[in-house]
């Protein structure tokens, strides 16, 4: 039992998404940690901050390094943060001198927030090819029923008669829209963290932007002075979160009300009812409209993290972890559901006169 519907043992069925929850499991977040570490000997090896020997030797223990995965939760009831107890690990696997350069002129949270953006890079180009194939579903859906004839409702009443296809450009463009959006995110703004203690790199002088440069290039991501207290940066991303899953969740609404009425569709694939067998109920629009409503929710949850005070706040950094990757979540499972649901439509409405 565990108190997320989107990794709970039945209600995940529904509302979680496998390969979206991968990018946040334990697994992957250390893995990328390990990567940050990595990246960032190789950086101060090419700029002579330390040996290339320590940097090979640093990376070969990194690349196949397993923690304590125990001893780290118990230290994080401690630390607040994972790093300080991985470092002590991953210094002791190490071994000799290159074990003191094991982090060297970094902070726990030039991990976890490299971490982070690492593994959001990866969910954002799969959320982004998932869009481009429902927006493949909906000019199929126009391409099948596109002429034939739909009542218009305008607050919630009949208006006047429009096409299905009127009703497909209005699902379909929003989401080609926000599918661009996420393709240029991937090429600007997943940024590096790399501050050191209080986002000065005191410990790397004047050379401090040049292996910040190389340390984002070593990890493919963009380079940009430390960014710990002022974050935007997680708010722009989560925006387009919402902005899918409130545009999936608008197609949902619109499909539920054509069922209720049940003329204008044929929609395969319902859910059951343990009272009436007969009915056929919209479980997949029906999520779309919740999946859109919660990440609307949390959104103001981020915004409200975006209040750091000082150098570093651990109270505003620990909300971005309890909120964001539920958001991520949400939408992967928002349009996993989109693409099942336009895959249900077999008829949508009625031939022309």
């Amino acid at each position: 039992m565990t108190a997320s519907a989107f990794d709970h043992p039945y209600l995940s069925g529904l509302l979680g998404d496998e390969e979206i929850s991968a990018f946040f499991s334990a697994e992957a977040d250390i893995r990328a940690m390990l990567a940050f570490e990595t990246a960032l000997v190789r950086a101060q090896a090419e700029h002579g901050i330390v040996s290339k020997e320590t940097a090979t030797r640093i990376a070969e223990i990194c690349a196949t390094f397993q923690p304590d995965v125990l001893a780290l939760r118990h230290a994080v009831a401690t630390d607040g943060v994972v790093i300080p107890d991985l470092v002590r690990q991953l210094r002791i696997a190490v071994g000799g001198e290159a074990a003191e350069k094991v982090h060297f002129g970094a902070t726990s949270q030039d991990v976890i927030d490299t971490s982070l953006m690492l593994r959001l890079k990866a969910a954002t180009a799969v959320l982004s090819k998932r869009l481009t194939t429902i927006t493949g579903s909906f000019d199929q859906l126009t391409r099948t029923w596109g002429t034939n004839r739909l009542m218009g409702h305008t607050r919630m009443q009949a208006a006047i008669p429009i096409t299905v296809s009127d009703r497909l450009s209005a699902w379909s463009s929003p989401l080609i829209d926000y599918r661009d959006r996420l393709e240029q995110l991937q090429k600007v703004s997943f940024p590096v963290q790399f501050g050191g203690a209080a986002g000065t790199l005191e410990k790397l002088g004047a050379k401090a932007s040049s292996v910040r440069a190389t340390l984002a290039k070593n990890l493919d991501l963009s380079d940009r002075p430390q960014w710990q207290s002022q974050r935007s940066v997680i708010a722009d991303l989560a925006h387009p979160l919402s902005l899918v899953t409130g545009s999936l969740g608008k197609f949902g609404q619109d499909i539920a009300l054509l069922a209720q009425a049940g003329d204008d569709i044929a929609l395969s694939g319902g859910g059951a009812s343990s009272a009436m067998p007969h009915k056929q109920n919209p479980v997949t629009a029906e999520a779309l409209v919740s999946l859109a409503r919660f990440n609307a929710v949390q959104l103001s949850g981020l915004h409200q993290s975006m209040v750091h005070e000082q150098e570093r706040s651990g109270a505003a950094w620990t909300l971005e972890w309890m909120i964001l990757p539920q958001m991520v979540i949400a939408c992967g499972a928002s349009t996993r559901l989109a693409l099942t649901l336009a895959g249900q439509i077999k008829r949508l409405g009625v031939p022309g006169a």
